[in-house]
């Protein structure tokens, strides 16, 4: 290599390591710019998975989004929406629910702590309960029925995270997990049901 181009090489070297110097000082001095984060999006590609149904189910439940009639317990608001694989609300999805009483005792004479509804057009629903009790062998859960107009139906729990049981109950899954906040008294849940 000639020394005029082994110069040109050091200079254009030196010239790049003096120009990126002073960028990155101007970066320094520019005000940071400040974006909004990018909204989480939920996978709705996996359908929420099956569960057993158990020996407490009772067919012809009420129409009603409030199973708190005349039961004691701390209030549970569970909301969210019935959404297919692709992520489209299901309007008039049939949401069926029970599950036991604060001590742990299921209803098996009436349809305490049982109650149906339709999701809205936006395939949104929304279920005043208790929070429900646990009982030897499980930890705390409930039971959902859900079906899509004319489609299969998908029995399933909801679990509580956090809870002491799920480790211990062989039927938990961290994937039918709530997510759970408070409000004032009530424990707020939320859960978007996924149907194949």
């Amino acid at each position: 290599m000639s020394k005029r181009n082994s110069d040109l090489t050091r200079r254009s070297l030196l010239q790049a390591i003096v120009g990126a110097g002073a960028a990155v000082g101007l970066l320094r001095l520019a005000p940071a710019a400040t974006y909004e984060p990018t909204p989480s999006v939920e996978d709705h590609d996996d359908p929420t998975p099956a569960e057993t149904e158990g020996p407490f189910f009772k067919p012809s439940s009420p129409v009603r989004k409030s199973l708190r009639e005349g039961t004691k317990g701390k209030l549970l608001v569970v909301e969210g929406q019935v959404l297919t694989t692709a992520g489209h609300p299901v309007a008039g999805a049939l949401l069926d629910f029970w599950h036991c009483d604060s001590e742990g005792v299921y209803d098996n004479v009436g349809f305490k702590l049982r109650g149906h509804q339709y999701t809205d057009k936006d395939g949104r629903y929304h279920l005043e309960t208790i929070l429900p009790g646990t009982y030897p062998g499980r930890t705390r859960h409930i039971h959902v029925k859900a079906q899509a107009p004319k489609g299969q139906i998908l029995t399933t729990q909801l679990y509580f995270p956090n809870e002491p049981g799920n480790a211990k109950d062989g039927m938990y899954q961290s994937k039918l997990e709530m997510k759970l906040s408070q409000k004032d008294e009530t424990k707020m849940g939320k859960f978007d049901f996924v149907l194949a």
